[in-house]
């Protein structure tokens, strides 16, 4: 990668930091292309050489939180560990990024809040992607006995379900930090899927 691609990387990251942070705090509809470019000391002008307008910029933000959840599930799917151990990393791993990045998975839990046509087809491709990826982990346990038997569909949408509603409880000043939070949920979450 050349040092203008590089930069040019780096530019865009920062705008996608400066925009989930702000959206996090005034929401969507009340945070304008002016007050991102504003947070970040750029005019307008700048900005929109990078994206097209908010919706663009949060769907390419949104596009690269779930490429990467995507990519993690998939890592850990080839590790040659039993199901158990790959269920609880998986669980570990979802909820330390969701609640590190939680300004931009709060966006993408409500795809249908924020984008239409294309994008939104590509946003629920996406996240079908990744629930495939834990459907896969939870039947290799089922198939291994390590896991009980059930409808999988169900018991994946309860652990993302409450995988994601820890945004809405978990507290940066509470007693546990996020790794810590993560893996004491993935010790009770687990216990959805033994025997």
């Amino acid at each position: 990668m050349s040092l203008r691609e590089r930069k040019k990387e780096k530019k865009i990251n920062e705008i996608m930091n400066s925009a989930m942070g702000l959206i996090s705090k005034k929401g969507y509809h009340a945070t304008t292309m002016d007050d991102i470019a504003s947070e970040l000391l750029m005019t307008k002008g700048s900005l929109y050489y990078y994206f097209k307008d908010k919706e663009d910029l949060v769907f390419y933000c949104t596009k690269q939180l779930l490429g990467e959840s995507i990519q993690q599930a998939e890592e850990i799917e080839r590790l040659d560990v039993n199901s158990h151990e790959k269920l609880h990393k998986a669980i570990v791993v979802h909820m330390e990024y969701l609640l590190t990045e939680r300004s931009g998975f709060e966006i993408g839990s409500k795809p249908r809040s924020f984008f239409s046509g294309e994008k939104l087809y590509h946003v629920v491709k996406l996240r079908h992607d990744y629930a495939s990826c834990m459907d896969r982990m939870i039947e290799e346990g089922m198939a291994s006995g390590e896991f009980e038997q059930g409808d999988v569909k169900v018991k994946r949408n309860l652990l993302l379900g409450a995988m994601n509603y820890s945004i809405s409880w978990y507290s940066l000043s509470g007693p546990l930090d996020i790794t810590e939070t993560a893996h004491k949920s993935a010790e009770h979450l687990m216990k959805m899927f033994v025997k």
